[in-house]
């Protein structure tokens, strides 16, 4: 992994949005349309890659391509009310929802069993998947995020979109907001090409009015906690972190008590200075990229 902190201006880690959307398709699921990505061969053992809140699969640009390089075939996806999906704004958006739908992706794409990475919201997703059917999943990898609701640290701008003022606070986010509150939770800096492509994915068709709807994923993690903690700790097989500790929301703080509860786990823990952030796949991609493929293929 490089310890070399990239320029805001330049350097950008993903590959344009538009080029990342015209590589997917739209299925229909449950009335909606939910934008898909299949990449490397067919035939190749499945991964299915999980985002996170508030942006899209494209995090993911930057290390799918070392995966299908590597013979898997990769599933990512929009969850609904993300990215390319649909984002219908009365919408009562839940993370047993967003399960149903991968399910009902994978059972599109004649997915049985799979391996799982997930990041931020996506872990959350990720938990209930694992919980209804562990023997699906075949391997786990998780990146920054709450897979414990009591060491979770919203940043200030989700609580307050969470709370009574949200639909208000959502309509007066921008695109300079949204650099400014991402920016603080990263650990190396990103490209402004890169910021604006994330904002495009979030800002289309409203896209930053759902933030008050979506964030109730932080009351649902509450409500499922043991549930949920229970088939991360449980899970038999193969597990991996892949974790920025500069992450002021899920970052080292949370590192003792997966040591201590999931000691078979493998964890990578991407402290090469400038230490990696929220955001691994984003601010340390061929760190990420080359980590996964090792796990995943072994």
């Amino acid at each position: 992994m490089t310890g070399r902190r990239g320029g805001g201006q330049g350097g950008r880690a993903l590959p344009p949005l538009d080029r990342w959307t015209a590589g997917g398709t739209h299925v229909r699921v449950g009335g909606h349309r939910i934008f898909v990505r299949q990449d490397g061969p067919a035939d190749g053992p499945p991964v299915t890659l999980i985002h996170g809140f508030p942006t899209s699969s494209h995090d993911w640009a930057a290390v799918v391509p070392a995966l299908a390089a590597a013979g898997l075939r990769v599933t990512t996806l929009d969850l609904l009310g993300f990215g390319e999906s649909d984002k219908p704004r009365r919408h009562a958006y839940s993370l047993l929802e967003q399960a149903s739908l991968v399910e009902e992706v994978w059972r599109q794409h004649g997915i049985g069993s799979t391996a799982l990475v997930a990041h931020d919201y996506g872990v959350s997703v990720g938990q209930e998947l694992l919980a209804r059917d562990p023997s699906r999943i075949t391997r786990m990898a998780w990146l920054n995020g709450g897979l414990y609701p009591d060491l979770h640290r919203p940043v200030l701008l989700q609580r307050l979109l969470h709370g009574p003022l949200g639909p208000l606070l959502a309509r007066l986010t921008t695109r300079r907001r949204f650099g400014s509150t991402l920016r603080n939770v990263l650990g190396r800096e990103v490209a402004e090409a890169d910021l604006d492509d994330l904002w495009t994915s979030l800002h289309r068709s409203d896209g930053h009015l759902l933030a008050p709807r979506l964030l109730g994923y932080l009351d649902e993690r509450r409500r499922h906690a043991d549930r949920w903690t229970g088939a991360l700790e449980s899970f038999p097989g193969p597990t991996l972190f892949v974790w920025g500790p500069a992450d002021p929301i899920s970052g080292a703080h949370v590192l003792p008590r997966l040591r201590t509860r999931l000691p078979h786990a493998h964890i990578e823990e991407l402290t090469t200075p400038p230490p990696t952030g929220h955001y691994p796949q984003l601010e340390n991609p061929t760190a990420v990229a080359t980590t996964l493929t090792t796990f995943l293929t072994e």
